[in-house]
């Protein structure tokens, strides 16, 4: 088993392309998975046990959301877990591709562990709008309900136009790759995992909270309408290998 450095190293060459990949995970979540990645393999820990791990994190910050009174050290802790959460999925996988024991069991687990978080944070938002907010008016609970059908129906979307393109495309020649655009990546931010999670840092000001949440649910919306037209628009230009 190699030093730390040594494994940072290699893992630095097992990264995803860059293509597609907002600010925040390319500079401040992949990093941060990578020296995670490079700490469960030292620990000897296996690509599922950190997803696991991941799911710990996430789902225990969620869970706070719901049954805890929202305050300023609240959203600390939410933040700090969803972000720990967040940095433990991209770990995972780095170390699938350092390890080779990837497959699609653990692929599988990693897609179950984020369409739960995406399912239940809302939800958790949700229920403490109904316990503990004070908001204008009840229609306000319908809120998080439509974040969470944006939040769910573009992350189903993108994996079926990733699977289905992929069966599309096989045995074509590849489409030479695109260069990673910069002022793309700007753009992607605000339907960044990792900038939503900054919200929760809102949670001893309701109103603030409230009213970046609602912002973010609208700015998502407007993503999922562009993403879905992409994507059918590139799934209908392919044609069967």
């Amino acid at each position: 088993m190699g030093s730390t450095g040594t494994v940072l190293r290699e893992l630095r060459g097992a990264q995803k392309s860059a293509k597609g990949v907002s600010l925040y995970s390319r500079y401040v979540n992949r990093p941060a998975g990578r020296v995670l990645a490079a700490g469960a393999y030292r620990a000897g820990l296996a690509p599922n046990q950190v997803t696991l791990i991941s799911g710990l994190f996430t789902y225990a910050a969620i869970a706070a959301v719901a049954l805890v009174e929202p305050s300023w050290a609240l959203g600390l802790v939410v933040w700090a877990g969803l972000v720990i959460g967040f940095a433990f999925d991209s770990a995972d996988g780095q170390l699938a591709r350092l390890t080779g024991r990837g497959g699609p069991a653990g692929e599988w687990l990693d897609h179950v562990v984020d369409c739960g978080k995406l399912l239940l944070v809302h939800a958790a938002v949700l229920i403490s709008f109904y316990r503990f907010g004070e908001l204008p008016s009840d229609g306000w609970l319908l809120l998080p309900l439509g974040f969470q059908l944006a939040a769910v129906v573009t992350f189903c979307a993108g994996l079926l136009r990733e699977h289905l393109g992929k069966a599309a495309a096989a045995g074509q020649a590849a489409a030479p790759a695109a260069p990673v655009s910069r002022v793309r990546a700007v753009a992607l931010l605000p339907a960044d995992y990792g900038v939503f999670c900054l919200v929760f840092l809102l949670l001893g000001a309701p109103g603030a909270f409230l009213a970046g949440y609602a912002a973010l649910a609208v700015v998502h919306t407007l993503f999922l309408a562009a993403f879905l037209a992409k994507w059918f628009r590139e799934l209908r230009a392919l044609r069967p290998g």
